[in-house]
């Protein structure tokens, strides 16, 4: 065996050591799937064998799961058959690890799992499998089902073991929610049942197989088993349960994801039938979620293309390693007090700098306020490392800079031209603007190659995206420190070429737009906001609008006008937006927006928005899906213009810059993937009716109307690329 090591004790007792090659991790691929069978085999046949103890060889941790980049061979293993053919096919291939895991628990001899660290996804699958389970009494390690997070679910039999442990509804949460549970957890669940030192873990499951030499059956094959809490069509408990979980999984996916509801329907139905009837109960859904292709757009887009980016995808090749080890933060507002935040906690020294000492030490508490359950002893290192201050002169030393003060050209300007004068020009320059051009900005630092786009997302520590933004004259060792540093605060980035907007804030801008053309139009407010949510966006277009600032758009637009003089193409965003400033409804922080938000209730939409913007009659009123279409396609054709204008080099960046941006449907894998399954021809087909219809703004880019027309994908392109 390749990937599993066999040793047998003078006790008959044999210990199988999982260890995958040129894996940090352990993770179920072709080959470790190979040599559970020739596991399983010999613990079923060799009589030499009294019972096993499963473990890995690996520090990091018991096992992560399935290979998650190889699941593309897996749904697509029915190519070329047709309809019932191609679905018996794929159930063959996903069944294959239940198959196995059924084998094992069945094999008539004890086995024990020795869970040393970390067991997620299959590896956990593994261990309910086994009979007895040690796990590591380390409060830290995680034990979990988190497939439901990348629109996939547990599918080697974690949807009928789970629930048999501990029950159904305890079960259905961690299975519809992909939470991990820690060790003390898992114990009181009965997932695990026993906690050992984790250098103890495989010599208490030794001892527990040597003790039990007959108990190698699970519970559920024992006459008399009843699931925790109880179940079946005529138990109150087991109907309420699935009353009660039907309506959370909507009101959680407003039914846009395939996998939770697939969960719900093999767990009721697996729970009533004998394990080996559910476990293909189980596999039947498995089939029926990754051969729709959401289960291979979310799995792309917030598992490979994530771990790439995070890995250095997009890093420049020959430049090496830069890690920042003292940053100069410039401005101490909510965004530099974020970046500082997790740049100190990522043991970066940091000087934070504004123009009052008082605004720079409220940059500071911003963090002793948001880290204060930390124990004292760590946040006080953290803070230590945090120096405000007003003097331009104590950012010499720092060899990385992030600028975060006013959305103002000439305020930008004093600022950088002041920081070269301290540490020189050949130290690299990160702004933070959200939308003003990085190519015009970098004229104030006389060496522009070290000039970067280091775009941050509000709140900094809990946004995971930063979006690296490059300018004409910006070089690769830029590129490199900007990316280094990202990766030391452990965000995902995506690296975008300049323009106005760079590529988040542009298609981002067009989601909210769009709801403010339609409220001008007369459409009903609560109509545009509730399609928002239920398309699967955050939140509608409107509530966004209100949490960004109108103000803040309303500036924006007035920067542009002035960049762009006659070449600034007004919208009718734009009077609704001067309308709402006008009267002095500027968002959230204001306490009035699109929204009223009183002091001692909830929010709630402005009783007289409709009556300001002349709302029709309800019979005049589009319908959802028109609504919906405009509000996707809206944000479908800037991203498709950003691609063609060369704002966006890859798909990749700009599915994960939508979904972890702005939040654009994580259900479809982001616009790329979203404009792929649907179809570019019929993208192309649906944009020349909206713009017929509703103007140019929704015109698709001749470079759609050129792929749509020779049949090309923009992930099929960018594999031709990558093999180019």
């Amino acid at each position: 065996m390749e990937t599993i090591k066999y040793d047998l004790d003078a006790d008959g007792i044999a210990l199988f050591t999982i260890d995958v090659p040129g894996q940090s991790m352990n993770v179920i691929t072709a080959e470790l799937t190979r040599d559970f069978d020739t596991m399983i085999s010999k613990i079923e046949k060799d009589e030499a064998i009294k019972g096993a103890v499963i473990t890995s060889g690996k520090a990091s941790g018991f096992m992560a799961g399935a290979d998650l980049k190889g699941i593309g061979g897996t749904i697509s293993s029915g190519d070329g058959a047709g309809g019932a053919s191609k679905m018996a096919k794929l159930f063959d291939g996903v069944f294959t690890l239940n198959r196995l895991f059924r084998r094992l628990e069945t094999s008539g001899k004890p086995v024990a799992a020795a869970i040393n660290g970390i067991a997620l996804g299959g590896g956990l699958e593994l261990c309910l499998a086994c009979h007895y389970r040690v796990v590591a009494d380390n409060p830290k390690l995680q034990l979990g089902l988190p497939e439901v997070m990348v629109g996939l679910f547990p599918g080697a039999g974690g949807t009928q073991r789970l629930p048999r442990l501990m029950g159904i509804q305890a079960a259905s949460m961690y299975l519809l929610q992909g939470k991990s549970m820690s060790p003390q957890e898992a114990l009181g669940f009965g997932v695990a049942n026993e906690l050992a030192p984790a250098d103890e873990v495989v010599a208490k499951a030794k001892a527990w197989v040597k003790a039990n030499p007959t108990k190698g059956v699970q519970p559920w094959d024992q006459k008399g088993f009843k699931f925790p809490g109880g179940v079946g069509q005529f138990n109150p408990g087991f109907i309420q349960t699935f009353v009660g979980g039907n309506a959370m999984v909507l009101k959680m996916t407003n039914g846009n994801m395939n996998a939770p509801r697939a969960i719900m329907s093999a767990v009721y139905e697996g729970s009533q039938v004998p394990m080996d009837l559910a476990i293909r109960i189980e596999s039947k859904y498995f089939a029926k979620v990754v051969a729709d292709p959401q289960a291979m757009n979310m799995v792309r887009s917030l598992f490979v293309n994530k771990q790439a980016a995070e890995k250095g995808a997009r890093r420049p090749k020959g430049v090496a390693k830069m890690p920042t080890k003292k940053l100069g933060m410039l401005g101490a507002g909510m965004m530099g007090a974020g970046i500082a935040l997790v740049s100190a906690r990522a043991g970066i020294e940091v000087v934070l700098l504004d123009r009052t000492i008082e605004a720079a030490e409220k940059g500071k508490a911003y963090t002793a306020d948001k880290l204060k359950r930390l124990p004292k002893e760590k946040l006080d290192e953290i803070l230590a490392r945090i120096h405000p201050t007003t003097d331009f002169a104590d950012l010499k030393g720092c060899d990385f800079i992030i600028e975060a003060v006013f959305e103002d050209r000439a305020i930008k300007a004093e600022t950088t031209e002041k920081t070269e004068a301290v540490v020189g020009a050949d130290t690299i320059f990160g702004s933070n603007t959200s939308t003003l051009p990085i190519t015009s900005l970098a004229k104030a630092w006389t060496k522009p190659e070290n000039f970067i786009g280091v775009h941050f997302f509000s709140p900094v520590e809990k946004m995971p995206l930063v979006e690296i933004i490059v300018g004409e004259k910006t070089g690769p060792e830029a590129i490199a420190k900007a990316l280094d540093y990202v990766a030391q605060i452990k965000k995902t980035p995506i690296v975008v070429n300049d323009s106005r907007g760079f590529y988040t804030s542009r298609c981002f801008g067009t989601y909210t737009a769009e709801g403010s053309v339609m409220v001008g139009e007369g459409v009903n407010p609560a109509l545009v906001e509730n399609i928002g949510k239920q398309m699967g966006m955050p939140v509608g277009p409107l509530a966004v609008f209100d949490e960004v600032s109108i103000e803040l758009g309303h500036k924006v637009m007035l920067q542009t006008k002035k960049d762009l003089g006659d070449a600034y193409k007004a919208t009718a965003a734009d009077d609704v937006i001067e309308k709402m400033v006008a009267l002095g409804r500027l968002g959230r922080k204001a306490g009035k927006g699109y929204y009223d938000y009183p002091e001692d209730g909830k929010k709630a939409l402005w009783a007289d928005l409709g009556k300001t913007f002349g709302q029709k009659a309800d019979a005049d009123q589009p319908s959802a899906n028109e609504v919906k279409t405009r509000l996707i396609y809206r944000q479908l054709v800037e991203c498709a213009r950003c691609f063609a204008e060369g704002v966006l080099e890859t798909p990749e960046d700009g599915d994960l810059g939508a979904i972890f941006g702005w939040g654009f449907m994580p259900h479809t894998g982001g616009p790329f993937s979203m404009m792929d399954t649907i179809g570019l021809d019929e993208v192309v087909r649906t944009l020349d009716r909206l713009a017929q219809q509703h103007g140019e703004r929704f015109a698709p880019p001749q470079l759609l109307r050129d792929m749509a027309a020779k049949g090309e994908t923009f992930y099929g392109n960018a594999k031709l690329k990558q093999a180019a």
